[in-house]
C-alpha cells in the first residue's frame, strides 16, 4: 500500500477550525457526529452503549445516540444543520466502532462528495485502523481521534475484556497484544498519510494513572498532534469505580504537557452531538430522522 503524503484538497483541513483540536476553535465551530455506526469489536469496562431516543435524553456521554441513522438520512440532516448553524467538521464516533461499520465509510464518501469543504473527523478504537487505511486515503480524512488508554498489557487487561478481530474473540492478554499492535501501527500510517491524530486517554484511577505519561511520550515520538485526557465515566464494569478528582485531572496534564500538547476543553460528547461544543441540546433534532 502506498502511504504517500496525499494533497490536502479541503478548504477546512486545518485544525485552527476543529472545536476538538483546536481549544480557539471550540467556542467559535461547530461539530456534527452522525451515529451511523452501532456495531462494536471492543469490550471496553467503562464503556455504556445506548441507543435508545425514550431512555436517553438526558444522558451525555460518549456511546449514547437517540437512534441510528441510514447513510441517507445523514445527507439530509447536514444539509438541514447547515442552515442553522457554522459547522466545520462532519464526524462519526459511534456510538460503536467507526471503523467497524460499512456505513461509515458509506456516509463519509456521501460528505465527501456533498459538502467537501467540511473537514471530515473519526473517532476509531484503532483496532481495524491499518486495514481501513486505504478508505481513508480515498475519502481523504482530515483528522483522526484513537483511544489510547494503555500500552502495557498489565494495565490494559484491567481496562478490556476481549476484542472481536477477523471473526474471532480474544480474550486477556491475547486480546491486548492485538490491539496495541493495531493501534501503534494505525497512528503512525496515519500520520504518514497527512492525517492530524489526536489521542484520547481515559484517566481511571488506581488503574492507568501515571502510565498516562508514557503513553504521551509514545504518542510524542510518533508524531501526535494532540492528547486529550479525560475522567471516567463509572460505567458499565467500572460503575463501583470513582471518579478521578481535579486535582489528579490537573496534575496528569501537566506531567503529559511536559512531552505533548494537551487539550483541556472535552465535552467527552454524544454520538449525536452537534453545534458548538458544550453549548448545544442533546442530540440531533428528532424531526430529520424521519426524511
Amino acid at each position: 500500500m502506498n502511504l504517500r503524503k496525499i494533497p490536502r484538497k479541503n478548504k477546512m483541513t486545518n485544525i485552527k477550525y476543529h472545536p476538538c483540536f483546536s481549544e480557539k476553535a471550540h467556542f467559535k465551530y461547530g461539530r456534527i457526529h452522525l451515529p451511523v455506526a452501532p456495531l462494536c469489536n471492543l469490550g471496553c469496562n467503562y464503556c455504556f452503549r445506548v441507543m435508545d431516543r425514550s431512555f436517553c435524553k438526558e444522558m451525555d456521554h460518549p456511546g449514547v445516540t437517540s437512534r441510528i441513522i441510514t447513510p441517507k438520512q445523514s445527507l439530509s440532516i447536514v444539509k438541514n444543520e447547515l442552515k442553522k448553524k457554522k459547522l466545520s467538521v462532519v464526524g462519526i464516533a459511534g456510538p460503536g466502532e467507526p471503523l467497524a461499520n460499512k456505513e461509515t465509510f458509506e456516509t463519509m464518501r456521501i460528505m465527501k462528495k456533498e459538502f467537501p469543504s467540511l473537514m471530515r473527523c473519526l473517532s476509531t478504537n484503532g483496532l481495524l485502523l491499518p486495514q481501513s487505511l486505504p478508505i481513508l486515503k480515498e475519502i481523504q480524512l482530515s483528522t483522526l481521534t484513537v483511544t489510547l488508554n494503555a500500552i502495557d498489557p498489565e494495565i490494559g487487561i484491567q481496562i478490556y475484556s476481549f476484542i472481536v478481530y477477523n471473526h474471532k474473540k480474544y480474550e486477556g492478554k491475547d486480546a491486548f497484544f492485538i490491539l496495541r499492535e493495531n493501534q501503534l501501527k494505525g497512528i503512525k500510517e496515519a500520520i504518514k498519510l497527512g492525517i492530524d491524530v489526536k489521542v484520547n486517554s481515559i484517566l481511571i484511577p488506581e488503574v492507568n494513572g501515571e502510565h498516562l505519561v508514557e503513553i504521551a511520550k509514545l504518542c510524542a515520538d510518533m508524531g501526535v498532534k494532540i492528547m486529550n485526557i479525560t475522567p471516567l465515566i463509572p460505567l458499565y464494569k467500572f460503575k463501583d469505580r470513582r471518579k478521578p478528582t481535579c486535582e489528579e485531572m490537573t496534575s496528569i496534564r501537566e506531567k503529559c504537557g511536559k512531552f505533548i500538547e494537551q487539550f483541556h476543553l472535552c465535552k467527552q460528547c454524544r454520538a449525536d452531538a452537534v453545534g458548538v461544543p458544550g453549548l448545544e441540546n442533546n442530540g440531533i433534532n428528532e424531526e430529520y430522522f424521519h426524511s
